[in-house]
């Protein structure tokens, strides 16, 4: 398993710019305004040679236990308990604050190491402002400036002396965790789900709309197969009300999930049914290549069950073809009923999205699936089909070979994806069919 390392603060001192700068590309959300990261976002990184998993937090504050404050504060502490490794970030440019003080006499309570850092330590005054951490009894402070680079070579240097000793590289790669992007509208139910899943209050919920901004990712063991890394994703709303510029980041960081994800849970409030923005999402899941399952939320709350079905169902074969048969399951989120069927369903439609089929069975079904409806006239010419191969899997590839077969028409590649389907039993996965003409690749061979 590898290292985890939590990066905590208050508020605004660079918490999320560090972890950017750490994990070599920008996943968390940056912005002025002070507290947009609210949930613990994990990502997989490198601290020079030695890898580890990198724990962006929610800032540390004061604050009851019932605000959203509050809960920010309790699941940062929950994620610095199962650290190997504490980067304490104040912020040298405005100086120590009370919240410091009391936060840094918290940490040294704990069991888990610490390593001070004085960011914003840029410019000539910024090593004499360093100095000022040394008052918070954590060893000496690691002078950086996380948004200019300065000073991570000597984290660097100093954050890996401080970890535990390294595991062998086949064992991590042996543990690697299904990669699983919860997405849907806001208010859905994701953050809830999440919870579920995990056993534990990993995410921010309450009635406050929007209250997840960033992707957040956290990796659990599954009982029914293995290790999980699970991303909860902030709500995805109609083009038409993306207009503040934290939701923009928030939809560029939904995407992204979805790009680094295998399969994809679109959990629908079941009171409200599937509308057009919920297949909007399942389309781009299904267009970046990726499983999809569906979980139909809020089950307890729907009077006429059947009737919910029945509408779904309609939706789902009228304007998502492209997944037909895709696995709904029903569930409650916040009571747990029928949550335990959904890894299953999961486990079982990323089993499909990575299914290769062989080569002589793949083109006993092409031959049949040609002569049972042979293929159109294009400009007045019949194109003719010899063979087909499954190039990859994740999502499943067919190319299919013979003159002029770039040019198949739209329907009957249409035909031949569901042939593929259901012979193959692949429902609710995306499959790819490619027309290659000219030669055959394999002669001579």
């Amino acid at each position: 398993m590898l290292p985890r390392i939590a990066i905590v603060g208050r508020p605004n001192v660079g918490k999320s710019t560090l972890f950017n700068r750490l994990a070599g590309r920008k996943l968390a959300i940056v912005d002025d305004t002070p507290g947009v990261t609210r949930d613990r976002k994990e990502v997989e990184a490198r601290l020079g040679h030695r890898p580890v998993l990198l724990l962006d937090t929610a800032g540390l504050e004061e604050a009851p236990p019932d605000t959203v404050a509050g809960r920010m504060r309790a699941s940062s502490e929950i994620a610095i308990r199962q650290a190997d490794l504490v980067l304490f970030v104040t912020d040298a440019r405005a100086g120590l604050t009370p919240s410091d003080r009391a936060f840094a006499a918290w940490l040294r309570r704990q069991s888990v190491p610490v390593l001070l850092i004085a960011n914003k330590t840029e410019g000539r005054a910024g090593g004499m402002a360093a100095m000022e951490a040394y008052e918070l009894g954590l060893g000496d402070p690691v002078a950086i400036s996380a948004e200019h680079g300065e000073g991570i070579a000597d984290l660097y240097t100093t954050a890996i002396g401080m970890l535990p000793e390294e595991e062998d590289p086949e064992a991590q790669e042996r543990d690697r965790p299904l990669r699983l992007a919860i997405v849907g509208r806001p208010n859905a139910g994701k953050s809830t789900l999440l919870n579920a899943l995990v056993g534990e209050e990993r995410m921010i919920t309450g009635p406050e709309p929007g209250l997840t901004r960033d992707a957040v990712a956290v990796e659990w063991t599954d009982e029914t197969g293995g290790k999980v890394r699970l991303v909860d994703t902030a709500g995805m709303r109609k083009k038409a009300r993306i207009s503040e510029h934290l939701e923009q980041m928030s939809v560029g960081a939904t995407i992204s999930a979805l790009k680094e994800a295998e399969v994809a849970v679109l959990v629908l409030d079941a009171t409200l049914g599937m509308d057009e923005q919920d297949l909007r999402i399942a389309r781009l899941a299904e267009r970046e290549g990726r499983a999809v399952v569906i979980a139909y939320n809020k089950w307890d709350a729907v009077e006429d069950r059947a009737a919910a079905r029945r509408a779904l169902e309609d939706v789902l074969q009228a304007s998502l073809a492209q997944l037909k048969g895709i696995t709904v399951v029903a569930l409650s989120a916040m009571t747990g009923k029928g949550v335990e069927r959904l890894m299953p369903a999961v486990r079982q439609t990323v089993e499909r999205w990575n299914r290769r089929i062989p080569t002589g069975e793949l083109n006993r079904w092409f031959e049949a699936a040609v002569a049972r409806h042979a293929p159109p006239l294009v400009d007045g010419r019949r194109v003719k089909l010899r063979y087909a191969t499954m190039p990859k899997a994740r999502p499943p590839t067919v190319a299919v070979f013979g003159p002029r077969a770039e040019d198949l028409p739209e329907d009957y590649r249409r035909y031949l994806v569901n042939s593929f389907r259901e012979a193959f039993d692949m429902p609710g996965v995306p499959i790819r069919l490619h027309g290659r003409g000219g030669k055959n690749p394999f002669v001579g061979e």
